[in-house]
């Protein structure tokens, strides 16, 4: 019986080279495709770098005509099944360029895809941007984020393969495997599942925003 095909596209937002942010996405999709095949499904994984694109994506925000590289970038994303957006960490949020890249998409088109979000920074004292950046710009495309994200520091990496951090390792295989239960259709009730998460979220920090001396209604 042949495999259920799924495209998974990484979107790197690394600036630098070589990139920490590009050797965390090439670690997910890694991830995700054995993931996927314990899941049944095939899925093949597409890298969209953006430093070669920085020129292009900043003339189609300027002119509104993204240039035939970016177009082919633009495409992948569009017909994608689930996404692995990974940014640096610039000023406690994604990277402008990032950021950009995502201001050309469609609003509309994302809703419902499945996406994990993950993040590179030089301490772990970024990795809050996770939850307060990269989880509200995919919520706000109503895109089914998978609960857990991965965030990855300077000191995660180790000098050599004995002095990495093991927990790093265990994030990515977890994230990876709750995006392939999203993409075999485990499906809809996974990412009802995952909706209701983020909606508990969002509820309590409501609760905490109100404070202390906040009235039921009920």
């Amino acid at each position: 019986m042949s495999l259920l095909v799924r495209r998974v596209v990484v979107v790197a937002g690394g600036l630098g080279v070589p990139s920490a942010t590009a050797l965390l996405a090439s670690r997910l999709g890694e991830a995700t495709r054995n993931a996927c095949t314990e899941a049944g499904v095939e899925c093949v994984t597409e890298e969209v770098s953006l430093r070669p694109l920085a020129r292009d994506i900043a003339s189609a925000l300027v002119t509104g005509f993204p240039p035939p590289a970016l177009e082919e970038a633009l495409d992948r994303v569009r017909a994608s099944d689930a996404l692995i957006a990974v940014s640096p960490v610039f000023a406690a949020s994604f990277s402008g360029l990032f950021k950009s890249f995502v201001d050309l998409w469609d609003p509309d088109g994302f809703t419902g895809r499945p996406v994990l979000v993950a993040a590179t920074g030089g301490t772990s004292r970024h990795s809050l941007v996770l939850d307060h950046a990269l989880r509200p710009l995919f919520a706000y495309l109503r895109a089914a984020v998978v609960p857990t994200g991965v965030f990855a520091a300077t000191a995660d990496w180790g000098t050599g393969a004995e002095d990495a951090d093991p927990a790093l390792p265990r994030r990515i295989e977890r994230a990876a495997a709750e995006l392939a239960t999203a993409l075999a259709g485990r499906g809809a009730s996974a990412m009802s599942g995952f909706a209701e998460e983020e909606e508990e979220g969002i509820r309590a920090f409501a609760a905490q925003l109100r404070g202390p001396h906040a009235h039921s209604a009920g």
